[in-house]
């Protein structure tokens, strides 16, 4: 269930975007990527901006069915050092087509939901996610807003099943039953996941039943979830029961 509205995700794509742009703007490009192995900061914003790109065009033309990136138009800069203005550009063409269309229109996605209100909902994701690596890589300390964060880590679990390079390592883990809970000190949720024909989820639940229970901001759980921060990152989670079974799951959600 989306925790914001259509027009509240636009929003937050736009701000966060903004903060990447200006982050970006005066860094050497050529700085590696650490949560991203073998990425420099160029790749990292070619990545972020292709994704632009492809929902841009994915909505503006309301496909039916799959098309992939590369075979999207990216008018990509030969000079790496104008890639932040066309990251800026990219993400301006990709909110005038979600403001420009309704949400509840069909439209082919990657996900669960076939609408339109798919795409600046995964968009934000991508976007703290990869603001998150562009920070770690100069030294900073990422933090996401809870809400978003809540969300979205329920984004994460709604699409999981429709992510093969994560839903058949999940449905081979062989832990029928097995139960992790990840809980957030700052807003009160708790999601507790239970292992078996690949997973289910449910919000809202004591972590008490759990094989493995892991406490912490929902920033830094949302971070924990895209392996941008570690179990054992010293002062940020509290984790208590079986650290095999945490390790496990992380290992096969792996993005």
């Amino acid at each position: 269930m989306n925790r914001l509205t259509y027009e509240q995700y636009c929003d937050a794509v736009e701000a966060v975007d903004a903060r990447f742009v200006d982050l970006l703007a005066g860094a050497d490009l050529e700085t590696p990527v650490p949560t991203c192995p073998g990425w420099t900061l160029a790749d990292l914003i070619e990545h972020h901006g292709t994704t632009h790109r492809w929902m841009e065009h994915l909505v503006r033309r309301r496909v039916a069915e799959r098309v992939w990136s590369r075979d999207v138009p990216l008018d990509l800069p030969q000079d790496t050092a104008a890639y932040p203005a066309w990251l800026a550009e990219s993400a301006k063409l990709s909110l005038r087509a979600f403001r420009g269309a309704d949400p509840d229109t069909p439209n082919w996605t990657h996900g669960a939901d076939q609408h339109v209100r798919f795409f600046p909902r995964r968009l934000l994701v991508e976007a703290v996610v990869h603001l998150a690596d562009a920070e770690l890589a100069l030294g900073g300390a990422p933090r996401v807003a809870p809400g978003i964060a809540a969300d979205g880590i329920d984004e994460f679990l709604e699409n999981l099943p429709y992510y093969s390079w994560i839903a058949e390592p999940v449905s081979r883990l062989r832990r029928d039953g097995e139960r992790l809970a990840f809980s957030a000190t700052d807003t009160g949720d708790t999601w507790l996941i239970t292992l078996g024909d690949g997973c289910t989820w449910q919000t809202g639940r004591d972590d008490a039943c759990a094989e493995v229970a892991v406490r912490g901001s929902c920033s830094d759980l949302l971070l924990l979830t895209y392996r941008r921060l570690a179990p054992g990152d010293t002062g940020r989670f509290r984790v208590t029961g079986d650290r095999g079974l945490l390790d496990t799951w992380l290992g096969a959600t792996a993005l």
